[in-house]
């Protein structure tokens, strides 16, 4: 900078290092990143375990609520299923804090008592024949071949000069 009226000057430097982070500051934070990945990750992992415990259960109601499945599961298992989804939801919103484990066993012991039941009840709406819910009107596209065992039911292919 120059003072034209006198021609006196100096040199200034203007920097930009207010309000940044220092390379010492930066370290710490990485360091300190580093030190809680692992405690991150099992956070992680309790929140994905309880996530999908309160998915399922939600998923079991609303599966033996379905109009579509009404007469095809008794009302005794549907009030058993109820039971149980509600009771871990309970317990879900009793125990908010607990470890990955507990949630983890939660869901088996519900699975236990749903699977059962819901496997059962595909079996009995066709799901046997076509491994559907009422079964695949002609089978599966691209399925097994015929039982004949003529085996020619694919398409024929035909080549073109």
């Amino acid at each position: 900078a120059a003072d034209k009226s006198t021609g006196k000057s100096n040199k200034i430097t203007i920097t930009n290092d207010k309000g940044r982070l220092s390379k010492e500051e930066i370290e710490r934070m990485v360091a300190d990143a580093e030190k809680y990945k692992n405690e991150d990750e099992e956070v992680k992992e309790k929140i994905a375990a309880k996530n999908a415990l309160e998915s399922y259960a939600y998923n079991m109601k609303s599966t033996v609520d379905d109009e579509k499945l009404k007469d095809k599961i008794s009302e005794e298992e549907k009030k058993t299923i109820l039971e149980k989804c509600d009771e871990v939801l309970s317990w879900l919103d009793a125990n908010q804090s607990a470890e990955k484990d507990e949630f983890a066993h939660q869901q088996k012991e519900l699975e236990g008592v749903c699977n059962p039941i819901i496997t059962k009840l595909y079996q009995g709406a066709g799901g046997a024949e076509g491994g559907m819910p009422g079964g695949m009107p002609g089978g599966m596209p691209g399925g097994a071949p015929p039982a004949d065992g003529s085996g020619n039911a694919g398409p024929t292919i035909e080549e073109v000069d």
